[in-house]
């Protein structure tokens, strides 16, 4: 395992030891550490097989941070969030904003270095539209997933969702998805094109 690699593990599980440590709740921190949790083993199970460049592990890093600091406060409640609200008069904690812009954001760098690196598309025209797509279907399929956990666990579905009474959270929340997948399209594609490039010739 690369050097980088061990020092973004050990980042991530002191992180994530931080974010155990006396959370909201515990049913809450579980329930939005979960995709830390999924994530992490399905990375480290393809490492092998499929080992991602230095740049979209960063990222990847960086919105399980932003996942794990959700999960310790609760969305609604992060307090720097909570400064940026009474300071600009805002109506309400937009910590969940930043989180859902990364749920499109960071899948961009995945979903683009795979279909580049696969080989999965012949016509290279059509990838910016396939990934923005395929980031969009899975902010929607995480909007079914918060709705059918607040079903199940009821009581503390208001905390869960994030909505602080926004009837409009979750349109909002697809929208910044689609808002960072657009916005890594178009800053990073010849960055991570480059990346891909040299992990292709040292043949990972």
């Amino acid at each position: 395992m690369k050097r980088l690699h061990v020092i973004f593990l050990v980042i991530l599980f002191l992180v994530c030891l931080w974010s155990a440590i006396s959370p909201y709740g515990y049913v809450l921190w579980f329930l939005e550490s979960l995709p830390v949790i999924i994530g992490f083993a399905i990375l480290a199970f393809t490492y092998k097989k499929f080992r991602f460049t230095d740049m979209t592990y960063f990222f990847i890093l960086l919105h399980f941070i932003i996942l794990l600091i959700g999960a310790h406060y609760t969305y609604a409640k992060v307090p720097l969030f909570d400064w940026v609200r009474d300071e600009f008069g805002l109506m309400r904690n937009n910590y969940d904003k930043v989180g859902h812009f990364a749920q499109g954001f960071v899948p961009a760098f995945i979903t683009r270095e795979i279909l580049i690196r696969l080989k999965v598309l012949n016509k290279k025209s059509w990838l910016p539209v396939i990934v923005v797509s395929i980031c969009l279907s899975i902010s929607a399929l995480y909007e079914l997933f918060e709705w059918f956990v607040a079903v199940v666990i009821k009581q503390s579905a208001d905390n869960f969702l994030g909505m602080q009474g926004y009837e409009w959270d979750t349109q909002s929340d697809m929208l910044c998805a689609t808002i960072g997948a657009i916005v890594m399209l178009v800053l990073f594609s010849k960055w991570q094109n480059k990346q891909i490039r040299k992990i292709e010739i040292e043949g990972v």
